[in-house]
């Protein structure tokens, strides 16, 4: 369906060293695929540098999805709070800077891709570069499908369970999936209120578990309940409970592999227990936990 790229294999590696590298020296990463088609690193950040770290730039464009944890990404005066609910893009020979104002540190799934093939599949109303696929938007909100194929994708390639025709498969639905105009979502609203949003997102971050109220957040973000909620719905689209309990669900895909007990892992990710997390589980990602982790893991 798709052109093929042969000349991406050999640059791909370098690229995704290069664009990966850090002034930072707590960034690791393990590649998990080079293929002529995509490049998939797993990056692992202790996130001990608070402060925003020194200017950095990658080589090629790479989109970023953070499955654990978060950080905050400056690209001048604008920032992304990355975490499981969004992907971020870090374009060609950009500058930017990262901050860590969460404890914990993050992982994330690193997608490269040549540039034709990105401007083939991306709209050109997220592009502004299509010879050199350069987006607009620092970052879109994915769907839960796409979260899905982010955890999918990884295990895959960790327990070597997909061919790598199947994992080129998968990484290309993943990357329609994440630039799709009716699957993602940009964020909307004015700088102040992004920034508010920002505040929430952090806050809930800090403790996933926790059983929130709307007057706490709004407390801790010095705003009224009900303007939050209507800032957070015009911002992300979504109401805020809601993207709470994806952040939730998405921890859930991350610690899969670590339980054999569901309910212990229910508790784990903020859960009353196995029968609210495994309705919950089947409504967002199709079906049941159990069943998610034979598929991706086959055990």
């Amino acid at each position: 369906m798709q052109k093929s790229h042969p000349k991406l294999r050999d640059s791909a590696a370098r690229d995704a060293h290069d664009t990966e590298s850090s002034t930072c020296p707590e960034i690791s990463s393990d590649l998990l695929l080079n293929s002529p088609t995509v490049a998939i690193r797993d990056v692992y950040c202790r996130g001990t540098c608070r402060d925003r770290s020194a200017e950095e730039h990658g080589r090629v464009t790479s989109l970023v999805f953070t499955y654990r944890g978060t950080y905050v990404r400056h690209v001048g005066q604008n920032q992304s709070v990355a975490e499981a609910n969004q992907v971020l893009f870090f374009n060609a020979a950009e500058s930017y800077r990262v901050s860590h104002p969460v404890s914990g540190g993050d992982a994330s799934l690193s997608l490269i891709a040549h540039p034709t093939l990105l401007s083939e599949i991306a709209p050109p109303s997220i592009l502004s570069n299509k010879s050199h696929a350069t987006f607009c938007p620092h970052r879109l909100r994915i769907d839960a499908r796409a979260q899905a194929l982010v955890a999918m994708l990884r295990y895959s390639l960790r327990e070597g369970s997909a061919e790598p025709l199947e994992a080129e498969s998968l990484a290309l639905t993943l990357l329609q999936r994440a630039l799709g105009p009716r699957t993602t979502r940009g964020p909307r609203g004015s700088f102040g209120s992004q920034r508010m949003v920002d505040r929430v997102k952090l806050l809930l971050a800090s403790d996933l578990t926790r059983r929130w109220t709307l007057s706490d957040i709004a407390a801790e973000v010095h705003g009224s309940p009900i303007y939050l909620t209507q800032v957070f719905q015009q911002v992300e689209g979504m109401p805020l409970y809601r993207y709470q309990l994806r952040l939730r669900l998405a921890r859930s895909l991350d610690l899969l592999n670590r339980f054999d007990d569901l309910t212990d892992l229910a508790l784990e990710v903020g859960f009353s227990s196995h029968s609210h997390f495994t309705a919950a589980f089947r409504r967002t990602y199709g079906r049941s936990p159990s069943a998610f982790k034979r598929a991706a893991l086959g055990r």
